[in-house]
């Protein structure tokens, strides 16, 4: 995992309707930076909702959502549709991202091993310096998380 009070890593990854979204555009805005296994799965799905549910909050205090998996352009634009997302999904099938942000880890399930991406949030602030790491996110708590940390309520 990167370290906070580190210089966030710029990276270009195309979006769900495959437009080119470069990190270091959102300069001077603070950034959360979510990275997750799979579109379409229980837990990927009650992060991005949670995320979806808060998002009017994160826009009114000027933070910039953006989750990334290596799924393709398409299973982003579906997992978008399906559950009306409003922020940014960029695909990463190269692992680009999830590399330099070291978060493509060994895992295991049902005695298997196997490499994928952890659940893992980055905060970035408005200067590109990552502010605070969010390790072994919770696909239910981390939105709630990040709010509280920047001390925003309803």
């Amino acid at each position: 995992m990167l370290k906070e009070q580190t210089p966030a890593i710029d990276f270009t990854l195309p979006d769900s309707n495959g437009n080119d979204v470069t990190l270091s555009n959102f300069k001077g805005k603070r950034i959360v930076l979510y990275f997750y296994p799979k579109d379409m799965t229980s837990g990927c799905t009650t992060q991005a909702c949670a995320f979806s549910s808060a998002y009017h909050l994160f826009e009114k205090n000027g933070i910039v959502v953006i989750g990334i998996s290596k799924d393709s352009v398409s299973s982003h634009k579906k997992f978008k549709e399906k559950h009306q997302l409003p922020f940014l999904l960029l695909a990463d099938p190269e692992l680009k991202a999830i590399q330099a942000y070291d978060v493509w880890k060994e895992k295991k399930m049902y005695g298997k091993t196997y490499m994928g991406t952890v659940r893992a949030t980055y905060l970035i602030d408005e200067n590109f310096q990552i502010i605070k790491v969010f390790e072994k996110a919770s696909p239910a708590n981390n939105a709630s998380e990040i709010l509280k940390y920047f001390q925003i309520s309803e």
